[in-house]
């Protein structure tokens, strides 16, 4: 049967580059189709002979959806044999006032201001976020980093029953609020204070020996590895689709990054390894 995904979320949140990274990620993008067509649609879908990842519906972008309904429609699609999901994009308020001052648009939902038109619809939504299969969290994603997310995350769903994504992040930027795990490699020497490392990343040979080299670094690494490994199939049996792990250090640069590229080269399989913080200054 046709994978197919429910996108849902916040105004301002990034539904339209999702929907651009999920058609160059090989899915047929269907916009704002009556909620009560997704089943009929996804039968028509599944019947044809074209060859596509899977079917991405985008909701809400003309206006909040109603939640309830959105569950019922991933609902009825499990009923009928989809293996249906429902995306949730969000954001903190801050940003979601910058990105719509930014490009001037009208916020869907009437309101006397921006903030508290965000206010409204966030209230509207809440019931959905907890019924979402992924929350992913755009506030501190560009538009590139959101497609690659996106494109990691969602190229070969249909092939894996749990998809894990391994986050680099710093912790002076906050901790990423759709994380399922956080881990802090702080207490590792820091490649900062070398002045021939600084300049470079974990993702350099030398930084990441520098890092990975050290005893306290190797317990980490085999810790989160020995701790994903019987996790990942434990939460897989339960019917999750998606984990998100995150690993800090200050600046999400140096450490975190070394550290999760070892975690992820160790586990193998369907695992996504992204540094969000990566080219920060």
């Amino acid at each position: 049967m046709t994978d197919v995904l429910i996108v849902a979320g916040l105004s301002g949140a990034g539904r339209s580059t999702v929907s651009a990274a999920l058609e160059d990620a090989g899915w047929s993008v269907i916009d704002n189709l009556p909620l009560e067509l997704l089943v009929r649609v996804s039968e028509l879908a599944d019947g044809g002979s074209s060859e596509y990842t899977g079917l991405a519906f985008i909701v809400g972008r003309s206006g909040v959806v109603d939640a309830s309904a959105v569950v019922r429609a991933r609902n009825e699609l499990r009923d009928e044999g989809f293996a249906a999901r429902i995306v949730f994009l969000d954001a903190p308020d801050d940003v979601l006032v910058r990105r719509f001052e930014g490009n001037r648009r009208r916020h869907p939902v009437a309101a006397t201001t921006v903030s508290a038109a965000i206010s409204r619809e966030r209230e509207l939504l809440a019931a959905l976020v907890g019924q979402a299969d992924l929350v992913i969290d755009t506030g501190s994603l560009n538009s590139n980093q959101l497609r690659r997310r996106i494109a990691d995350s969602f190229k070969a769903a249909h092939n894996s029953a749990l998809r894990v994504n391994i986050i680099s992040f710093g912790f002076s930027q906050g901790i990423p609020r759709d994380a399922d795990m956080v881990f802090d490699a702080r207490f590792l020497p820091n490649p900062h204070w070398d002045e021939e490392l600084r300049p470079h990343t974990g993702l350099h040979e030398s930084v990441a020996e520098f890092v990975l080299s050290q005893d306290d670094a190797e317990h980490l690494v085999t810790d989160i590895v020995n701790l994903l490994s019987w996790q990942i199939p434990a939460f897989a049996r339960e019917g999750k689709s998606y984990l998100s792990v995150a690993i800090g250090c200050t600046g999400g640069k140096h450490r975190s990054v070394a550290v999760a590229e070892e975690v992820g080269r160790r586990l193998g399989g369907d695992v996504a390894v992204q540094h969000r913080d990566i080219d920060r200054s």
